[in-house]
């Protein structure tokens, strides 16, 4: 018979723990399933990714050249007007907040608006950039536009610091 209270781990949820080293007659006894001696028998015998059993890795023998531009990289998220027509109300405001409720964008990266589309709504745009055509059709319609461009990340850490030009202080 069975009860709300009577519960149940799904058949094979819980294993039984592998014993090791207790006698030959265990299964796994002497060597422990490690096979005969070598550096994977011993404890902490492990290599890393990439081992060569000594020789010179392949990653290391290869020439390194050139760089990545990949941490300098800006990030944006584009809307087409098309959707912005289509989701929003004559008077609303368009910015990153009613964006992603809306459902335009997922990131909060900067958010460009681009001109694919007609639009024919007063709306008032607080982004990060406008594509030429964009503006014009925002202007065209009645709409305001004001842009709130992202902030630079390769810019001076502290611009109060002193700075030393040949051999004179500044700041």
């Amino acid at each position: 018979m069975a009860h709300d209270f009577n519960l149940r781990a799904p058949a094979g949820a819980n294993k039984k723990k592998r014993i090791l080293g207790r006698g030959q007659g265990s299964g796994r006894g002497t060597t422990s399933g490690k096979g005969n001696k070598g550096q994977q028998a011993r404890s902490g015998g492990k290599t890393y990714i990439g081992f060569e059993g000594g020789q010179m890795p392949l990653y290391r023998r290869l020439a390194q050249r050139g760089f990545s531009n990949h941490p300098f990289i800006k990030e944006w998220e584009v809307v087409n007007l098309a959707g912005i027509e289509a989701r929003y109300e004559s008077g609303e405001t368009v910015d990153a907040v009613s964006l992603i409720k809306k459902g335009l964008v997922k990131k909060t990266c900067p958010i460009k608006i681009l001109a694919v589309g007609d639009l024919t709504k007063k709306l008032n745009f607080n982004v990060a950039a406008v594509s030429a055509s964009a503006k014009e059709k925002i202007e065209k319609a009645g709409g305001t536009l004001s842009l709130n461009p992202p902030r630079d990340k390769a810019r001076p850490k502290n611009p109060k610091k002193r700075t030393i030009v040949r051999g004179k202080k500044n700041g």
